[in-house]
């Protein structure tokens, strides 16, 4: 072999050498910048996803079966080998290697619940040399349970981190208990208009349905029909939420019922905008607003009225309005009623403002505009985007 053909072969073999590191640094130069930057950045990023894939199992509570599927990644968030969650005197989750540890975890959680302070265990029992640090979970002031995380050593960083760990869960725990509070303050609420639409409305359509028996009994039939639907709507137990289309149809079923008390007095217009049938609306919260402008619009006239019931879309929202040309009000007594809990009368008016407010924010309330004698238009927009907020047929 010549001296050229060795120095070629020794030049290809740097030559590659080279080419390969060049090649390692711009695969780590692309990974970083298309990445998070730092490794501490990255690690950041690991542990908030493994918590959010963690939150919606803790939200039920800590006793509920969901628990034990956040396991898996409070252990990803601690980096140990071995997680547990007891309440009581339950095991509720556990994730790693656990095989052996209930007693010491039991133990463990005894003593933590019992001071209400974390700990560290320097060894746990039948652990094969396992450490142990123990850290209560607070709510409401108590402890609800304790979180258990074993390593060999178990080093500060762990213990800060059981502890900070801990106090999330407890957040999470204490979030799913407002939402359940928020879920049975809804359903008041939706009682509370049940209960307004009982007494007056009923009596009044049955007088109505009762004065066409002899004259009309087909006409009567009808209503029958009508007030069935009517009421199998107003008082379902299940959904929170509905489409404006479900809705609107026991609209129409109510708004025929007054129409037999009313006859050509009542003048009903609509105005829907096609695309707007499927927006999800808060049960209940359009045929109150009708049922207002029906009985302290309309009905304290000797010549009755018209309801115009409009909805369009409006980009992001869609915007639901109710408008009547009756009696109306001053400004300044709607907004006392709509601010006085105590007075019964427009509950319908107040409670639909309300729970809007709850659902959508202080800007998410209704919009009205009124003045005595000038009839009254009542505005809500919906946002069309509610990932969140299903209606019975896809619960």
């Amino acid at each position: 072999m010549t001296d050229a053909v060795v120095l070629a072969a020794l030049l290809g073999v740097v030559g590659g050498i080279v080419l390969s590191a060049l090649l390692l640094l711009a695969r780590r130069y692309a990974r970083g910048a298309g990445g998070l930057g730092s490794e501490a950045e990255e690690a950041t990023y690991r542990a908030l996803h493994q918590a959010s894939l963690a939150a919606p199992y803790l939200r039920g509570g800590l006793a509920t079966p969901d628990v034990a599927r956040a396991a898996r990644h409070l252990r990803a968030v601690l980096g140990s080998p071995a997680v547990m969650l007891v309440v009581g005197d339950v095991v509720v989750a556990r994730d790693g290697q656990t095989e052996g540890l209930d007693a010491a975890a039991h133990r463990i959680a005894a003593q933590v619940a019992e001071t209400g302070k974390r700990r560290v265990f320097p060894r746990a029992e039948g652990g094969d040399g396992l450490e142990a640090v123990g850290a209560p979970i607070r709510v409401d002031g108590a402890v609800a349970g304790v979180l258990v995380a074993f390593a060999a050593p178990v080093r500060a960083a762990l213990v800060r981190a059981a502890g900070e760990v801990a106090e999330w869960c407890a957040a999470q725990a204490t979030l799913g208990e407002l939402d359940a509070s928020r879920a049975a303050l809804a359903e008041a609420d939706l009682r509370a208009l049940r209960q307004q639409i009982s007494p007056h409305f009923i009596y009044n359509a049955l007088t109505a349905i009762a004065s066409f028996i002899t004259t009309d009994p087909p006409r009567a039939r009808e209503l029958v029909l009508e007030f069935a639907d009517f009421t199998r709507y107003s008082f379902r137990r299940q959904g929170e939420f509905t489409t404006l289309a479900e809705e609107l149809r026991s609209i129409h079923s109510y708004l025929e019922l007054e129409r037999a008390r009313f006859g050509d007095r009542l003048t009903v217009t609509l105005r829907i905008s096609p695309e707007t049938l499927s927006t999800v609306i808060p049960f209940l919260s359009v045929q109150p607003l009708v049922e207002n402008a029906v009985r302290h619009g309309l009905e304290p006239g000797e010549g009755g009225g018209t309801i115009l019931i409009a909805s369009e879309d409006a980009a992001t929202h869609t915007e639901i309005t109710v408008e009547d040309d009756g009696a109306g009000m001053d400004p300044d007594e709607l907004h006392a009623l709509l601010t006085r809990a105590g007075d019964a009368a427009n509950v319908g008016l107040r409670n639909v403002d309300t729970r809007l407010r709850q659902l959508y924010g202080a800007e998410g309330g209704l919009v009205v505009e009124t003045n005595t004698g000038a009839g009254t238009l009542v505005r809500m927009r919906i946002p069309k985007s509610q990932p969140h907020h299903l209606t019975r047929g896809e619960e």
